[in-house]
């Protein structure tokens, strides 16, 4: 069954592991697994030098989220990916997120950095 996952990743990092953890998927056939790798995002408005910039901030720092049918190959294609840290969840089984959670930490911002 298809669930989301959080996985754990250096602050600033995140981009680079979702494109390592694509690869791997990819690479090792576990694609079948594997539905979406997402590093939330939304849209957001600062003042830089007395104009405002549109720019795009993590909702998230330091996690990626994955929508994925766990079993041992999935759970070993992420956990041995550059970058990843770990899942989060009790001790060393992951937790699944709540879809509604998904839902909201999704739809926070205008992008969702989502493949």
């Amino acid at each position: 069954m298809f669930r989301w996952y959080v996985i754990n990743t250096y602050s600033g990092h995140e981009n680079k592991v979702k494109a390592n953890l694509e690869h791997r998927i990819v690479s090792m056939n576990q694609a079948p697994r594997f539905r979406r790798v997402v590093v939330p995002t939304e849209q957001v408005i600062e003042t830089k030098d007395g104009q405002k910039v549109q720019i795009e901030k993590r909702v998230l720092p330091g996690y990626v989220l994955v929508n994925m049918d766990l079993n041992d190959d999935a759970w070993s294609v992420v956990k041995n990916t550059p970058g990843v840290t770990g899942f989060v969840g009790a001790g060393a089984k992951p937790v699944p997120l709540a879809q509604a959670e998904v839902d909201r930490i999704l739809h926070t911002g205008t992008g969702a950095g989502g493949a």
